[in-house]
Order: structure tokens, then sequence, then C-alpha cells
């Protein structure tokens, strides 16, 4: 199974999020196998980046968006293991500080594009613009709207320069959510990354998930597609974006630079 055709969005229409089985594990029901399978991705993905990197031709830009406890971390932490942080940096998005708050939205975000030979990581990234803003009501909805058209003219001008874009949304169900935030209470180890604004937050899922709808219908061009990721079950989520990585690192097919001439003749003394 080719999981980028699988799981990508084609562009137009609608996108409703009822329509995705957050528990779906197409052709791999058993969690061995794909923790197996997962290994080998990593290792590939480990050798895709290196020649990745060599070539340094093209960058790799990975945009992570989810509910909150959907997983973006663990995502992160799991398939990305093998990278070598040398050509691949993970940025997250918090709230913007003052300074970033002085200039236009999408100011951070280019400042953290991935240069030409690099895997550029965003937990979270410029589409929070479209989603809290929206749903906590932070800006006037005549200034949100816009930024549709922004984000859709700033992906095409990153892929117009070599940057290759794949955008991920993890997908869980709300009682998934509610097992993950209860866990982070009832773990003394996970105690710190519960965070009381959680539970309000998860009073806004249905205002969530049409901003996230609505982002995810209008912001979804062929150069830069959308991925929905079934993720109520962990051990499928880790798989499929990371096949999907090493599917579009392989279309690539980056090369190692040819040697300066006469370089066979060089001797090191």
């Amino acid at each position: 199974m080719s999981f980028t055709k699988h799981f990508i969005i084609k562009p137009g229409g609608n996108v409703r999020l009822s329509q995705f089985d957050p528990d779906d594990t197409p052709e791999c029901k058993d969690k061995s196998e794909a923790e197996a399978q997962l290994a080998r991705n990593v290792e590939r993905l480990a050798d895709l980046q290196y020649r990745f990197y060599a070539e340094s031709k093209r960058a790799l830009l990975v945009v992570i968006q989810a509910m909150d406890a959907a997983g973006k971390d663990g995502t992160i932490r799991h398939v990305m293991s093998g990278l070598n942080p040398q050509s691949c940096r993970v940025t997250s998005f918090k709230a913007p500080s003052t300074l970033e708050r002085s200039h236009d939205f999408l100011w951070r975000i280019h400042h953290a594009v991935p240069a030409r030979g690099e895997i550029g990581i965003f937990n979270r990234s410029h589409y929070e613009d479209v989603l809290i803003v929206r749903v906590r009501n932070l800006v006037p909805k005549s200034v949100w709207t816009k930024r549709y058209d922004h984000i859709n003219d700033f992906e095409r001008m990153l892929t117009d320069h070599g940057v290759v874009i794949r955008k991920f949304f993890l997908h869980i169900s709300k009682e998934e959510q509610r097992k993950r935030l209860q866990q982070r209470l009832d773990d003394p180890r996970k105690n710190w990354k519960f965070n009381p604004e959680d539970i309000e937050e998860r009073q806004r899922w249905g205002d969530y998930k049409r901003a996230y709808e609505e982002a995810i219908s209008r912001c979804n061009a062929k150069c830069a597609p959308w991925f929905v990721i079934p993720s109520n079950k962990k051990w499928f989520r880790n798989l499929a974006v990371s096949a999907i990585l090493v599917e579009t690192l392989e279309s690539l097919d980056p090369q190692f630079p040819k040697p300066h001439p006469g370089l066979v003749k060089v001797r090191v003394r």
C-alpha cells in the first residue's frame, strides 16, 4: 500500500473530518509488525536524509497539526529519532512574542523555514493563525479570513524556491483525547504535560473541528498537500507518517554531488 496515495487529501471540495475514522489501520492490524516496519523506515529516513543534505538542492518542510493530546511530540520523537540534527531542526510555535506580534503573522514562520539540504519540522505552525486565533476570537474575522489566501501564496512561493511541503493532521476522536488527558492526570510522570487550559480548550472541540476542516479544505494545493492520519493508535500514526516521508524522499531521489575532477588521483600523505 502507498501511504501517500491512501492518506493524501485531494485538492478541491470540502473536508469533513467525520468521514475519516481515527481508529483506522488499513492493511496493518498488528502493532508489532508496524513497529518493525517503523524501525526500518527510521533507518531508511536516515540514509535518505544524508543524501538529501549532500545534494543540497531542495528543502523538506514537515508541518504537524492536531488537537491537544493527539501526539505531535510523540510523532516527532519516534519518527524523526534517526535524523541527524546537523541538517534537521524542530520548531515549536507557541503564543507569539511581543516582537513577533509587531510583524505580520508569517514573519516568524518564514524565519524557521529550512534551507536547501535541510529538513524542517513544525510542531504547530502558521495554521495556528486560522485555528486558535479564529476559535478564541483573538483577531477580527475580517483579518483571519484573509489569511487562507496569504498561506496559499506563502506555500506556493516556498515550493517555487525548492521547498517540498508535507502537512499532517493527526486525527483523534474526542473520547481518545479524554483518555489521554486523564492519563496525564493519573500518571505522576505525565503531570508536567497537563495544562488546566486543556480542559477549557476541550470544550471548544466542535469549533476547532470546523476550523481545521476549513483550513484543510482551503489550503490544500497540489504543491502543499494535507494528509489526515488516523491517530487513535499511536503505533499506526507513527508508521503512516514515517512511510509518507520515506515515499516523499524516495520520489525526490536525492543524489550525491559528482566528485571534483581528478579526485581519484588524490592521495593523502
